[in-house]
């Protein structure tokens, strides 16, 4: 499947410079995909030089122009959503109209960016002298490493390369190994709607060693990375000594709060809609649930008979609604803390094994624990996958300071029917977002990202855009 594409280099794919490959693994039945190009350092050295030479042309571009090349990319992203969305599913595992979703969702990212494109405004300032004029404009950063994860291949991919794109900036996409594919079938549509060579380019193969190297270039001037915690700080320590510029959306363990005034079974649809969207491999995924002590039950019951309705499958079937977990790691990890809560003393409600009647794939059933105390392992490590700690609580000021003692602050869920407490506890809590009433948290006109560990810098929005560009200011004496 990987053969038409390989190494995107100065406008025109390749395979690597010793023609070396890795395999491709479908999560559903771990059989191989496909074998993808491997990239040599020699290859990371020619995307560097390509990246570098097309920035000089891109940053001549036009706004208008460059609006009108972005905006055709989002057209052709929907036109080939069942290609692109049947690739996600072959690498991710996610159900196919998951995927199609978020072919939609990238689709929009780039359509905003093409819009943003026309609106970098700049500033005149009142000078202090008569014979002088105070002008901020806005420059391209310069090249971009932009480095992806596995679990939104498109959308995180979607938000570097048009926000790069948008702003003036050429770009170097890394995609995980393990989801290849659908991020080189988008780097084609950016080739077929006359993105100029070297603007885009994309490097596949082992994520730290080109990281390393792109990141040790002096051509590289920003990087843009979503990944865990422990990723973004060995990243940043090596940017250091470059004093790049550095985006980064890191994990999140996001509380989700019921408020006794809250329409329970709107709250159990949000929670089930947030919690296992890909399975709960999503870094904004609710993994705290706190349920105010006097709809905790309901709450519970409710949840647990509708988690039960899903059907777990390879998501190429239609019905199904729970795909595997993406890799064989992910699947032991969860089995290892599902274990290590029940030894810390949870009891479970619902699943804690992998599902009957798979004898392949990385399947895992959703999982409910009660009995769970702050200080319990799943409590402070990001699962990243189907599991469900309910906890309760009795008042506001309570559950807000437990909410907040996590050293991550990505997102966080609420869920009432009080105009006070919604604003309230939007005010208090320490995460970067906060959705309230509603499962959807990430979307192209909104800031997206995380405070404390959970990363800084914003993507969508109006003001991801000024991540990839540099303020100028000049002080014009208007007499020579």
């Amino acid at each position: 499947m990987y053969e038409k594409f390989g190494q995107f280099i100065d406008g025109k794919w390749c395979p690597s410079s010793d023609k070396s490959t890795y395999e491709v693994i479908n999560p559903a039945n771990e059989e191989v995909i496909g074998h993808a190009s491997k990239a040599t350092p020699e290859d990371v050295d020619r995307a560097l030089k390509s990246a570098e030479k097309g920035l000089e042309v891109w940053k001549k571009t036009p706004p208008w122009q460059r609006s009108y090349i972005i905006r055709r990319i989002a057209d052709k992203m929907r036109e080939k959503q069942d290609i692109l969305a049947k690739w996600m599913t072959l690498e991710v595992g996610k159900p196919l109209a998951e995927a199609k979703g978020e072919i939609n969702g990238a689709a929009d990212i780039f359509e905003w960016n093409a819009e943003e494109t026309k609106r970098i405004y700049g500033q005149t300032v009142e000078s202090r002298f008569e014979d002088t004029r105070v002008h901020v404009y806005y420059q391209p950063v310069g090249v971009v490493a932009a480095l992806s994860p596995w679990n939104f291949p498109a959308v995180l991919s979607a938000r570097k390369i048009s926000t790069a794109l948008a702003a003036g900036c050429s770009v170097i996409i890394k995609p995980d190994v393990i989801t290849p594919g659908v991020v080189m079938a988008m780097v084609d549509i950016c080739r077929e709607c006359g993105v100029p060579a070297g603007v885009v380019n994309l490097l596949s193969g082992d994520p730290p060693s080109i990281a390393q190297q792109l990141i040790a270039s002096d051509i590289v001037k920003k990087i843009s990375i979503t990944g865990s915690s422990r990723v973004g700080k060995l990243i940043l320590k090596q940017a250091a000594d470059k004093v790049q510029r550095v985006t980064m959306e890191l994990s999140g363990h996001s509380p989700f709060i019921v408020f006794d005034d809250a329409d329970i079974k709107k709250a159990a649809d949000m929670a089930i809609a947030a919690k296992f969207r890909n399975n709960g491999q999503v870094c904004i995924s609710p993994n705290r649930f706190y349920i105010h002590e006097k709809k905790k039950d309901e709450f519970v019951n409710l949840f647990i008979e509708k988690t039960k309705k899903l059907k777990i499958g390879d998501g190429m079937d239609p019905a199904t609604q729970l795909g595997p977990l993406t890799t064989k790691k992910r699947l032991n990890e969860i089995e290892e803390l599902v274990e290590k809560t029940k030894q810390e003393g949870a009891k479970v409600l619902l699943g804690g094994k992998r599902p009957s009647g798979f004898n392949k794939g990385f399947y895992y059933e959703p999982t409910i624990f009660d009995d769970v105390k702050d200080d319990f392992t799943i409590m402070k490590q990001e699962p990243f996958g189907p599991l469900v700690p309910m906890l309760s609580f009795k008042s506001f000021d309570e559950v807000i300071e437990r909410a907040n003692n996590h050293e991550l602050g990505l997102s966080s869920y609420v869920c009432t029917n009080s105009m006070e407490i919604a604003h309230l506890a939007s005010d208090q809590l320490e995460t970067g977002t906060v959705a309230i009433n509603t499962p959807l948290v990430a979307i192209a006109e909104a800031p997206f990202g995380g405070i404390k560990q959970s990363g800084y810098g914003r993507e969508g929005g109006s003001m991801a855009i000024k991540d990839y560009l540099n303020i100028k200011y000049t002080h014009l004496g208007i007499k020579g």
